[in-house]
Formats: structure tokens, C-alpha cells, sequence
């Protein structure tokens, strides 16, 4: 017996969709953006003013760099691709780097390790920024890149020296004080 109008169906019923493993990873990607530091802390207004001298803007920078630093790669990525925009090619190659950079940086729970080494989220850092202008410039929108990186560094060298960084440290006590006393909300 034939079935000449009959639509083949799969014996085998597709897959459910893994609830729990949406789950974790919308914790993961909670956990990870947590490292971000709130942008409305990083543009305070009244925390903006010019350094005392030279060596006050050196350790305004090295504080705000350490303290804002996944904030700092934000802006510099966001510059990166605005300036990308007329390159298809490009924006192809930084949609692949940034899932590097989720996956490597923005997500991770815990430490990266290579080869029975620890890497620390600096040299992560370092490593795919290098990664990232290296792959732009193969894509030749050289000038670019470049100019995007130039513009982004310099963006976040003036944010570090003119953001007082003496006030950082203490909203995190703040906040650690209130979350030992039970005063911490979560929605």
C-alpha cells in the first residue's frame, strides 16, 4: 500500500529545549556583566575634575584602568565597530572576535587556564585586544582600525586621568557592608 500524498515524518521527536542550560548560561552572562562597573558610577559627574599634576593623572589612570577596566574595553570595541561599518568584511571578522571576547572575557566564572597555567583577566585582556587588531588590519581597513584603537585609548586615558578615582573603593566597602547586614536587595 502506497501513500502517494503523505508528508514523511521523523520516528524520532526533536530534542526539548535544555531549560536548565538557559539558565545557567543567563546566570553566566549576569555573572560575567557583573565585572562591569555601573556606567552612571564611571560618568559621575561630580567625580569628574583635573589632576593636581603629573603624578596625580598617573595614578588616577592606573587606578581608573584596573577599577573600569571591562567598561574601558566596551567603549573601545563599540568604537571599533562604528568605525567598521562600511566594511562588511571587517564586521564579520569583529562578530567572531567578539564572541571571543564574551566567551573569554566578559563570561568567564572562573580563571583561564592553558597548558596547567593561570592567566589573569589582564593578560586575557591584552591578548585579545592584540588578537583583534591583528585580524582587523588582515582585513585591510587598516586606517581604520587604527584610527578606531587611537581614538578609543586616547577616550579612555582622558576618562581615567579626569575621573577622581579616591571615591571607587568605598562604594565597594559600602556595598559589602550592607550586604554583610542583610540590607541587599535582590530582584
Amino acid at each position: 500500500m502506497t501513500n502517494y500524498g503523505s508528508i514523511p515524518t521523523s520516528s524520532h521527536p526533536s530534542p526539548p529545549i535544555d531549560l536548565e542550560y538557559i539558565s545557567r548560561a543567563k546566570h553566566r552572562i549576569k555573572s560575567g556583566l557583573a565585572t562591569r562597573r555601573p556606567w552612571k558610577t564611571m560618568f559621575d559627574l561630580q567625580s569628574l575634575n583635573l589632576p593636581h599634576g603629573f603624578s596625580d593623572a598617573i595614578s588616577r589612570i592606573k587606578t581608573n584602568l584596573v577599577h573600569f577596566r571591562a567598561n574601558y574595553a566596551v567603549v573601545v570595541l563599540v568604537i571599533l565597530f562604528l568605525s567598521l561599518i562600511y566594511h562588511p568584511t571587517s564586521l564579520l571578522v569583529l562578530a567572531v572576535l567578539a564572541v571571543f571576547w564574551i566567551f573569554l572575557y566578559f563570561l568567564r566564572d572562573e580563571p583561564l587556564v592553558v597548558f596547567r597555567h593561570q592567566v589573569d583577566d589582564r593578560t586575557v585582556m591584552i591578548c585579545l585586544s592584540v588578537l583583534t587588531v591583528a585580524m582587523l588590519l588582515f582585513t585591510r581597513a587598516t586606517v581604520n582600525v587604527l584610527g578606531a584603537v587611537g581614538t578609543g585609548v586616547v577616550l579612555v586615558v582622558v576618562h581615567a586621568a579626569v575621573r577622581r578615582s579616591d571615591d571607587l573603593y568605598l562604594d565597594e566597602d559600602a556595598a559589602a557592608e550592607r550586604e554583610a547586614s542583610g540590607l541587599t536587595s535582590y530582584p
